[in-house]
């Protein structure tokens, strides 16, 4: 047996005493022991905040999603490792693999939402507003990093995924962080940060560890800290109210219990594909981790006329799973985390058979191979019964976290829906069905109290990831009882860690303050056309005014031959009466064409390699026969590009903003973003 070692102030460190055995969940043998005694929390917090906090947020998003990415690749070389110490925690092949790579691939996803950011430590949120008649006054919102520390107080079910997850965000966000795990489980978030803090990628101070109790962390948390705690309700309200974190209105984010619950649409019949894919799914949900999952099922709702064809196939299924250490080839559920939580589950239990019984399972014994039942942490998957689900509170109140779920009927579609709001919120909620209908009013209906719907039939089976998997760029949380809280959500959870500003001025101050072209700012002379720039060479608000082009209706007229676009308000023989224009009207498209031709410089090599795209493209009133058409072409903002070969030109991607303009008082035509990439300087 060994003590777990605290990764504090760039340092492991041992506590001052052994602290508390930890138990490998199948032999019930000691391994481990963690503790935190002596350890000090202001001071770690406050090395979190000093050190890690300006160096993460000195980085633009690309560099810390890139960051990321070396660490998600860095870990995968490690992944036999891992996965050895994962067995001891009772988790299969299958369970570890959600776990260690469903955490790497948080890193990757988040780095790779890099994209989707500027090269810059923070960003832009949302819409630009003008806010003056002489368009000298605007304002919009940006994003800058807190300057605090983002503490994670997780559960025991998931070591790895449920650190990875969430501190792929906060990097991501310019936040260090301080993980505290759920010490029964630990000893493997121990083996995975001990990896991390190995491979020298974060800097100093942006993760520390700490494996047993969090002492009095929460007490020294200030306005700019953001805290996230996964695990039960009871313990989540008692975190949530702490006096500090309510003096200082510290951000905090709770993911609780869950009554998750299953629906069978009334238009599934049984032995079909569909009624397949119903049972498949609860079985997997209820023995996928040994139950021990914050998304799993616990309340399965189906027709009445259904309930005793369900709960015989139901009964078949479970059956067939093989319970035993996870080593065994044969084996696909594991034992529970420890004999405490097997403990715990089966009390649980006993709050539930007051009103429901027992369809299937044993609470007392369990057949196991290759172990020993009476010394690992093993329970029989137990299905229940309640058939008076509307007259009875603890089968939507009670959750035994491990193998455990409650069949019971409804009448109609209406009233599974009442029965799965009883939950008073859950984390996610699936129906499967092949009605249309049914989908959409359950989805609609239903989604106030739940964090997550999945629409599952035999379309989508395949490929879905399933009832009890978030996913890293959709939120996960619910409200009411799960917590009231998100995490992941791609862009979303990102900002979670970051405080939103209004700001106002002048355009040209606005551009200067987000590095992104705002329109009604000045232009700035490039000194020469701005397509003979490298990347580097570029100055945001570079602009050039092209010279000008009559539009005729002989040009209106080729066009239309030429995309054999003849909508008729293209065509010179139109009767107009009626309608919006006043004669036959350019093509949108042939005014943006026009615009390429006047900004582009198109007579010998430069460093743009080719066009990106177009985004924003608005086309804002007609024009006719006779306009005389220029561009204002300025250069908005600059997006570095990876190379995906060491033999690849380095590039970047350029938006310049288009405005197609005619020499009226009312100059705007059209408006849009193109998109360049160009090629850097000395390739």
């Amino acid at each position: 047996m060994y003590q777990l070692e605290n990764y504090v102030f760039g340092s492991w460190i041992k506590a001052d005493d052994t602290g508390q055995p930890l138990f490998n969940a199948v032999t019930g043998e000691a391994i481990a022991s963690a503790s935190t005694k002596g350890l000090r929390f202001y001071d770690i917090a406050q090395y979190a905040r000093t050190k890690g906090n300006p160096a993460l947020r000195k980085m633009s998003f690309h560099e810390r999603g890139r960051m990321l990415k070396a660490m998600a690749i860095h870990l995968r070389e490690h992944l036999p490792k891992f996965y050895d110490i994962s067995y001891q925690t009772g988790a299969t092949k299958a369970d570890s693999w959600v776990d260690i790579e469903g955490g790497i691939g948080n890193l990757f996803a988040n780095a790779s939402l890099r994209r989707r950011f500027p090269d810059t430590p923070f960003c832009i949120d949302g819409e630009a507003h003008n806010l003056s008649k002489g368009n000298t006054f605007m304002g919009t919102h940006i994003l800058t990093p807190k300057e605090g520390v983002a503490i994670h107080i997780n559960a025991f079910n998931f070591p790895v995924w449920g650190m990875l997850e969430k501190i792929a965000v906060n990097l991501l966000a310019g936040m260090p962080c301080i993980v505290k795990p759920a010490t029964v489980t630990s000893y493997l978030t121990n083996a995975v940060v001990q990896e991390m803090i190995a491979s020298k990628i974060l800097p100093e101070g942006a993760l520390q560890l700490i494996c047993g109790s969090a002492g009095d962390l929460l007490d020294h948390v200030t306005s700019q800290d953001v805290v996230t705690f996964t695990g039960s309700a009871s313990t989540g309200l008692l975190l949530k109210s702490n006096p500090n974190i309510l003096r200082e209105n510290t951000s905090f984010t709770m993911e609780a219990d869950s009554l998750n619950c299953i629906v069978l649409a009334p238009d599934v019949e049984p032995g079909s594909e569909n009624w397949n894919v119903f049972i498949k799914e609860i079985r997997k949900e209820m023995t996928l981790k040994a139950g021990q999952r914050c998304t799993g099922v616990r309340r399965i709702l189906v027709p009445d006329s259904k309930l005793e064809a369900v709960a015989e196939d139901l009964k078949k299924s479970l059956a067939q799973t093989v319970i035993g250490n996870p080593l065994n080839e044969k084996v696909r559920m594991g034992s529970l985390a420890g004999e405490q939580q097997r403990k715990e589950v089966l009390a649980q239990v006993q709050k539930l058979l007051a009103a429901s019984q027992l369809i299937y399972g044993s609470l007392d014994s369990v057949s196991v191979v290759d172990a020993d039942s009476t010394k690992g942490a093993f329970l029989s998957p137990l299905l229940l019964l309640n058939e008076r689900p509307f007259e009875t509170e603890a089968v939507h109140e009670v959750e035994a976290f491990g193998p455990v779920s409650t069949l019971m009927p409804y009448k109609t579609l209406e009233e599974a829906i009442v029965l799965s709001k009883k939950g008073k919120g859950s984390l996610v909620t699936t129906i499967v069905t092949g009605n249309p209908s049914h989908a959409a009013q359950y989805t609609i209906e239903a989604a106030t109290h739940h964090g997550r719907v999945l629409v599952l039939n035999d379309e989508c089976a395949k490929e879905s990831t399933g009832h009890g998997s978030p996913l890293p760029l959709l939120v996960h949380g619910g409200p009411g009882r799960a917590g009231g809280g998100e995490e992941m959500g791609g862009l979303r959870g990102v900002k979670h860690y970051m405080q939103r500003t209004a700001i106002q001025g002048s355009p040209a101050m606005i551009r200067a303050i987000t590095q992104v072209h705002q329109p009604h700012a000045p232009g700035i002379d490039p000194g020469k056309h701005p397509f003979k720039k490298y990347f580097e060479e570029l100055q945001i608000g570079d602009q050039i005014i092209t010279d000008k082009r009559v539009i005729t209706s002989e040009d209106i007229t080729r066009f239309a031959d030429l995309s054999g676009d003849h909508f008729y308000a293209h065509l010179t023989d139109t009767d107009f009466k009626g309608t919006m224009f006043e004669q036959q009207v350019a093509h949108g498209y042939f005014i943006m064409s026009i615009a390429a031709g006047l900004f582009v410089d198109s007579y010998e090599k430069n460093p743009v390699l080719l066009n990106y795209g177009i985004d924003e493209l608005r086309f804002t009133k007609p024009v006719y026969p006779g306009a005389s058409i220029y561009i204002r072409f300025t250069c908005k903002e600059k997006l570095p590009s990876d190379k995906k070969e060491a033999t690849d030109l380095s590039k970047g991607i350029v938006k310049w903003y288009v405005e197609m303009m005619d020499t009226t008082d009312d100059p705007i035509v059209g408006v849009a973003t193109i998109l360049t990439m160009v090629q850097k300087k000395g390739e």
